[in-house]
């Protein structure tokens, strides 16, 4: 499956965190095409193994992406059948006015949320930003029905497929971070055409956006030689520091800091220099808030890399995203994974 097909799809299958089922499904049906065994846990993450070589000696390398993403869920439902709502998630409420949503009750409702128009604000309206509290989703419907239909605790997508834009260049909600999922499809596709010799298992992690904690519990299951995260950074915009954010078109970038283990980064960056594949450097000086952190502290410990897609417009609904970036971040995983043969153990000690 061509990955831009991959995310056309998926980001449009509902996977608010905590409430991962209907993607993970698809995920998994998905998985089975490159992997040798595909499972489900309790909390829906999704592993997908590949194994290849012999002897006792190969590595169990766990990569992870989240699968999850931010959303809305029904706080309460008025006599005139608006929905307040409240957030699951980083959710950025200067956005949400204006959007299109989707409320998944029991039946999927189409809803839109709408503000005042100009014409009849007064005073100073115009000038202060609605708060989440203040907003309403519009179903319009009755209130009768829309209460038949819509219980407290539903959750709320947003409506936002994929749209190409110039070249390689997409946007869409959710690829925060089913991009990496992508990326980790893409490299399944990679080790097909190469020789290795490992345990690979591609888990595509729940509640992430809610504090990493499908990582926690697959890191846990798996007991990974090597775990590594893949997750989006900022990319470049006009109105943002050149200090926190990378280019979107010099390839996926490589964290370093305490997080991640510094030999097994720099080897990693070998890997991208000896096959002439663009990429980039972000210094993580704290936990990095991703997959990663929970990865490196699980049980006795695990040695973490951090392969990071830049991606312009985090946590909103027009995310945009450099597809040829996938790619070179898929390369670059492959041929590292490839890389650690016989010996590979010297790679985790200084």
């Amino acid at each position: 499956m061509d990955s831009k097909d991959f995310l056309a799809e998926v980001i449009q299958i509902p996977g608010i965190s905590g409430y991962e089922d209907a993607v993970a499904d698809r995920v998994s049906g998905i998985f089975k095409d490159y992997c040798d065994d595909v499972k489900i846990d309790r909390f829906f993450n999704v592993y997908g193994k590949k194994s290849s070589g012999t002897g006792e000696n190969r590595p169990k390398i766990m990569l992870a992406a989240h699968m999850d993403e931010i959303g809305l869920m029904v706080k309460d439902i008025d006599d005139d059948g608006f929905i307040t709502f409240t957030n699951i998630g980083g959710v950025d409420q200067r956005i949400l006015l204006s959007q299109e949503v989707i409320v998944h009750g029991k039946e999927t409702l189409l809803g839109v949320i709408g503000a005042k128009p100009p014409h009849l604000q007064q005073g100073g309206e115009a000038d202060d930003a609605v708060k989440m509290k203040d907003m309403a989703i519009d179903v319009a419907m009755p209130a009768e029905k829309v209460k038949e239909l819509v219980t407290i605790g539903d959750v709320i997508t947003f409506k936002s497929p994929l749209v190409s834009m110039q070249g390689s260049f997409v946007n869409g909600k959710s690829l925060d971070d089913r991009a990496g999922v992508a990326v980790m499809l893409e490299t399944m596709k990679e080790l097909d055409r190469l020789n290795f010799c490992a345990d690979v298992y591609f888990v595509a992690t729940v509640q992430e956006e809610v504090g990493t904690k499908g990582a926690i519990i697959s890191a846990y299951n798996i007991t990974p030689d090597v775990g590594i995260a893949i997750d989006v950074t900022h990319g470049d915009t006009p109105d943002a520091s050149k200090d926190d954010t990378v280019s979107m078109t010099k390839g996926p970038a490589i964290a370093m800091g305490p997080n991640m283990h510094q030999r097994l980064t720099n080897r990693m960056i070998e890997i991208a220099k000896e096959y002439n594949i663009d990429y980039q450097v972000e210094v993580e000086p704290g936990p990095t808030g991703t997959d990663a952190r929970s990865i490196q502290i699980s049980k006795s410990g695990v040695p973490t890399l951090l392969m990071e897609i830049p991606l312009r417009y985090m946590h909103t609904t027009v995310e945009t995203l450099n597809m040829d970036t996938v790619k070179d971040a898929a390369r670059i995983l492959a041929l590292f994974i490839a890389s650690l043969k016989e010996g590979w153990q010297e790679w985790l000690t200084y």
